[in-house]
């Protein structure tokens, strides 16, 4: 026998603003579960009105328990899984119908005979319980699933486990004894069951306890069938006075079988007779249930898909009243607005494009004002004011001139993102003639990938000083690059064969490309010990 949660134990709070859910209660509580099924149906269907989606999950759990209950399993299932949806599983006040729904899903799932399943729904159950006498009759469901497929050992587990939390309640410890007993019995043909059995039955007969003596009656006879016929007899005859009681028709067959397989064969044809007449009454009103809880359902359905149906009819033909009369309208009013659009974007972008090239003249007036006219005035003083010019000087004073001009045009010319290998090769070779050749190993596109902008600046500026040092001293007729990129390091070896340059040279032509390495957390390394060689190594961190 499986067991349900607290649902029935607790009174529902009156809701005024479906007396529907009221109704369907009372009618719960009368076991007229025809009524209540039909009552809580239309509860839900005014939830959802409402907009009440708690009350819908409620109204739909109670619906699939009737339905479990009445042994429509597919239907109780169905309506279980619609349930779940209904409940938001972070709220604690609404734990209470959530394991009472996993708990329905896993009863119905068992009957089904999906007992992989059931234990699933049971777990569920059991992780949203906070009440003790909830989770051990849960525990009571997985227990008797666990035996059905044999595993004995994993039922014993939890039974013994309900027993040590059921020492207070003489019924709950009943049932969990008397469990231990059937299965190690189950387990062990040869295990004596009967003292527990018979202390469980003292325990329930004490307590008044019909559906637990009806329990004991049951296993004792089963006990005792291969043994002690007539024990076995007299048990069960006990269990089937206990089932018209309490008004059990499951138990009144379960009784009955016992009976038509103990008695001799002309006792148990009278037996089979009342068997098979109790068997076609109960499943003609099972299926009639079943029916009829599939009818109310589909009747639900049916209204509200006619309802809808007509709703959405007559809004077409409002809609189509409406295209027809503002079609024209409508065209016309679009037609202006994106011609609008259309002359509003294009003015727009003609702004930002006219915007953009002001502020780049903006920005390189500036920067040609700053830092070539100021210098320029300044060389023109001394060259009017100092009598005898000395030619070197100036030439170096106009070279520095040249570069901060050069720097500029790069500058504006330069585009980081896109093509920056070639746009270095370009920069570098352009620094090759008759007598100098250029060579440049490893410069592919995916080199640079990962490295930043102002990497890529600073080493472009890098190469370009070091092309224009090339050119003014080192007398070079050939120099290569190479480009490598290992783990995390890009590294740049620079080689000609000029005569290198001097001290002097070196600290006033490469003072910016040392800087600008260091920028980038960079090194840079001199090597000039062959005669006619020039080496430089360059590395830095891309990341």
């Amino acid at each position: 026998m499986f067991f349900h949660s607290c649902t029935d134990r607790v009174k529902e709070k009156k809701t005024e603003d479906n007396l529907f859910y009221d109704l369907a209660f009372e009618f719960r509580d009368k076991e007229m579960y025809d009524s209540a099924f039909f009552y809580f149906n239309k509860a839900k269907e005014l939830f959802l009105l409402q907009k009440d989606s708690l009350g819908a999950g409620r109204c739909l759990v109670n619906m699939g328990i009737i339905s479990t209950r009445k042994g429509d399993y597919f239907g109780g299932q169905e309506i279980s899984l619609n349930a779940l949806s209904h409940f938001d599983k972070k709220k604690e006040d609404q734990y209470f119908y959530i394991h009472s729904n996993f708990n329905n899903l896993g009863i119905a799932t068992h009957n089904l005979g999906n007992y992989k399943d059931a234990l699933k729904f049971y777990d569920s159950a059991i992780k949203f319980s906070r009440d003790s006498l909830d989770t051990r009759l849960y525990l009571n469901n997985k227990g008797k699933t666990y035996q059905v497929i044999r595993e004995y050992g994993e039922a014993l587990k939890i039974y013994n486990q309900i027993l040590k939390g059921a020492s207070k309640n003489r019924k709950e410890y009943a049932r969990a004894l008397t469990n231990i007993s059937l299965t190690k019995w189950l387990q062990d043909s040869t295990y004596n069951a009967v003292p527990n059995y018979l202390k469980a039955l003292q325990i329930r007969e004490e307590e008044n306890d019909l559906w637990g003596q009806n329990s004991s009656y049951s296993h004792l006879s089963d006990f005792y069938a291969k043994k002690q016929v007539d024990s076995a007899l007299i048990y069960a005859n006990k269990m089937y006075d206990v089932a018209i009681k309490i008004k059990s028709a499951d138990d009144r067959l379960a009784a009955l079988r016992k009976l038509i397989k103990l008695n001799p064969p002309k006792v148990a044809k009278e037996y089979f007779q009342a068997y098979q007449n109790l068997n076609d009454s109960l499943q003609t009103a099972r299926n009639l249930a079943k029916n009829q809880f599939a009818l109310i359902r589909y009747e639900t359905e049916k209204h509200k898909t006619d309802f809808l149906k007509a709703q959405a009819e007559n809004v077409k033909k409002q809609n189509n009243i409406l295209r027809q009369n503002f079609a024209l309208g409508i065209l016309a009013s679009v037609m202006l607005i994106g011609y609008w659009l259309y002359r509003k974007r294009k003015k727009e972008l003609q702004q930002e494009k006219e915007l953009e090239v002001k502020n780049t003249e903006i920005k390189y007036v500036k920067k040609i004002h700053d830092r070539v006219a100021n210098k320029v005035y300044q060389v023109m003083s001394e060259v009017e004011n100092t009598s005898h010019i000395n030619k070197e000087n100036l030439m170096d004073k106009l070279e520095v001139l040249y570069n901060i001009s050069r720097d500029i045009s790069y500058e504006r010319e330069l585009n980081t993102e896109k093509n920056y290998a070639l746009q270095l090769s370009k920069m570098m070779k352009s620094y090759s003639s008759e007598i100098i050749e250029i060579f440049i190993i490893g410069n592919e596109e995916e080199l640079w990938e990962g490295v930043s902008s102002e990497a890529k600046t600073e080493v472009f500026y890098i190469m370009q000083e070091l092309m224009t040092n090339m050119r003014k001293h080192s007398k070079a007729e050939s120099v290569v690059t190479r480009f490598s990129r290992s783990n995390d390091t890009i590294n740049i070896c620079y080689l000609d064969n000029g005569v290198g340059m001097n001290n002097a040279v070196k600290k006033n032509g490469l003072t910016n490309t040392e800087n600008r390495i260091k920028s980038i957390r960079g090194t840079i390394t001199f090597d000039t010990t062959a005669e006619k060689e020039f080496e430089i190594r360059l590395s830095f961190p891309f990341s």
